[in-house]
């Protein structure tokens, strides 16, 4: 390909302008949805999705974004008003998924390893090992069962829902930040009822073990029990709870992400 097909092909200027702007809502997204944006991931290979992305979508969003960038809006104002939605949608998308992590938590406290750390880039810090696990096992299964593709379609809709050049309705995206926090605290909660319930039981009977022979140590008999009966409990249920997280996602994604 030649210098003229180049050109011919790009058809400068205002289709460059137009793949950038596209590429300021479209990278922030990727920047902050589970999977593509883990730390595991190299910087490089991030940009390059974010920009293959882009190139992906460029042929059918460049209708809406071109008469934007035309229209004698100041590119700083498009700029900085679709990474603001970038972020913010991505952010909402993060919030929920924040569920899983909840839970591994929750899970990690009823069975006796909240003291078992690991560092947990996503979460800011470190992060008990069953809280890591599940988040990642919630990535796989969420890749698995397709869950991505609504990720990439609401991108799609976020342009009908948020049009270029507008300012973006940041008081919604924080009341709907709000929510979604409760929801996914809820979404956590309800995850890990059978290992909630099987805690409230074990303790109770400790309790009433206590009671009844106080000359034992209960304790040292009691923890290797715990971490046996937790993890069989955690491992009968774990496929049930990553299902449920995935399907809620879904629904969420297809249904309650909009404003």
């Amino acid at each position: 390909m030649d210098a003229l097909d180049l050109a011919t092909l790009l058809r400068l200027p205002i289709d460059t302008a137009a793949f950038l702007v596209l590429f300021c809502r479209v990278g922030a997204i990727i920047m902050l949805l589970p999977a593509f944006s883990e730390d595991s991931v190299p910087p490089q290979i991030r940009l390059v999705m974010a920009l293959a992305f882009t190139f992906g979508m460029y042929g059918m969003l460049e209708g809406r974004v071109a008469p934007a960038v035309g229209s004698g809006i100041a590119l700083p104002l498009l700029v900085m008003g679709e990474v603001a939605v970038g972020l913010a949608f991505g952010m909402v998308v993060r919030i929920l998924f924040s569920a899983a992590a909840m839970a591994g938590a929750i899970a990690a406290q009823q069975v006796g390893l909240s003291s078992a750390l690991v560092a947990d880039p996503s979460m800011g810090g470190q992060a008990p090992l069953l809280s890591r696990l599940i988040s990642l096992a919630a990535v796989m299964v969420c890749m698995g069962s397709g869950v991505h593709h609504l990720w990439i379609t609401a991108i799609f809709g976020s342009y009908a829902s948020f049009p270029v050049g507008g300012l973006p309705p940041m008081s919604d995206f924080a009341h709907l930040a709000v929510s979604l926090m409760g929801q996914a605290l809820s979404l956590g909660v309800s995850l890990t009822a059978p290992l909630i319930l099987y805690g409230m039981l074990f303790n109770l009977g400790l309790g009433l073990a206590a009671r009844v022979a106080p000359a034992i140590q209960v304790f040292f008999i009691a923890q290797p029990l715990n971490l046996l009966l937790g993890l069989s409990v955690l491992a009968m249920s774990i496929g049930a709870m990553l299902t449920a997280f995935a399907t809620a996602m879904a629904t969420f994604m297809q249904d309650g992400w909009k404003l």
